[in-house]
């Protein structure tokens, strides 16, 4: 029949025209694939931070909840012993230890045995009110760290629960980057795995100096997501080491490393500065110069030197000291 073979030729026109518009199933160019690599390794570097940061919030909510707790052992301890000397005042106080002023006159042997008597009671009446006085005060801190501390405890219940939630979701995307990683071609790994050219320095006096001078020992390391060293490092743990080798104590993370000294200008960085990259201040290198910086960048690529605008986009640079 002509209509339906008109009908089979022009269906078999649209299949062929469909066929040759789809995109031809080609491998991903190369480069394609290393710019893909270096997003997930950078998005997994963030979320490192974040679950980094998010165990430091907790441990030190951990360490308000203890304190609170403590605080509210010693107000109990101290309300006891106040509420002793409350019982033993009352009982004095029965026994007859506390004479009305009649009292005290009618039984009194002379004036200044009333005097004595009088002098006496009001003694025992100043220790009473002082003693409960006390005991109030100390009941009323146990009751207000007993309230600080339920409140702790709730903040680091919902702290546990956020590193759980940041560590997941680091752990998938370290994953995702290291799946990647195999795809790449050797060549590209060479590339990656390159070491560079060791650098060396006559490093400052000063702990800035110091802590430069270990950074650049640890060239040729490997990086490792979360690692804390001694045989690899992340980014901010190398930064954390190398200053605590120079006797200054500075964060762990990327994002409270951002806050410490004092912040400095591009034209002023000077060796051993702290850069912070990208808008979320998820990655640091430490200023060699004007011009370089050493750093732990990614996995897959040893500790080395880079050019400082080389790194990626600046978000603040900090003088730890001086």
């Amino acid at each position: 029949m002509p209509g339906r073979a008109a009908r089979t030729t022009a269906l078999a026109a649209v299949i062929a025209a469909t066929v040759v518009s789809m995109p031809s199933a080609r491998a991903q160019p190369a480069d394609d694939a290393l710019k893909v690599y270096n997003d997930l390794t950078r998005e997994a570097e963030k979320l490192s931070q974040d679950h980094l940061k998010a165990q430091s919030d907790l441990s030190r909510a951990n360490g308000i909840v203890v304190a609170a707790t403590e605080a509210e052992k010693k107000a109990l301890a101290e309300s006891e012993q106040f509420r002793g000397q409350v019982d033993t005042l009352t009982e004095a106080t029965f026994e007859g230890a506390r004479l009305g002023d009649l009292s005290a006159f009618l039984t009194s042997t002379s004036q200044q045995d009333f005097l004595e008597r009088m002098q006496a009671m009001n003694i025992i009446a100043a220790d009473q009110n002082a003693a409960v006085s006390r005991m109030n005060a100390t009941l009323t801190e146990a009751t207000k760290a007993r309230t600080d501390a339920t409140s702790a405890a709730a903040a680091a219940e919902k702290l546990a629960a956020d590193v759980s939630t940041r560590k997941a979701a680091m752990e998938q995307q370290v994953s995702t980057a290291r799946t990647k990683y195999q795809s790449l071609s050797a060549p590209q790994k060479q590339t990656l795995a390159a070491p560079g050219p060791k650098v060396t320095v006559n490093a400052p006096a000063g702990a800035a100096g110091a802590a430069l001078t270990f950074a650049l020992g640890e060239q040729g390391k490997p990086y490792v997501f979360g690692s804390n060293g001694p045989n690899s490092w992340d980014c901010s743990s190398l930064m954390q080491a190398a200053y605590r080798a120079a006797g200054v104590s500075i964060p762990r993370v990327t994002y409270d490393q951002a806050k410490v000294g004092r912040g400095v200008g591009r034209g002023e960085v000077a060796p051993g500065d702290l850069i912070i990259y990208y808008s979320g201040q998820s990655h640091v290198a430490m200023a060699v110069d004007g011009t370089r910086a050493v750093h732990a960048s990614t996995e897959g690529v040893p500790v080395k030197i880079a050019n400082i605008d080389s790194i990626g986009p600046i978000s603040v640079i900090r003088r730890v000291v001086g």
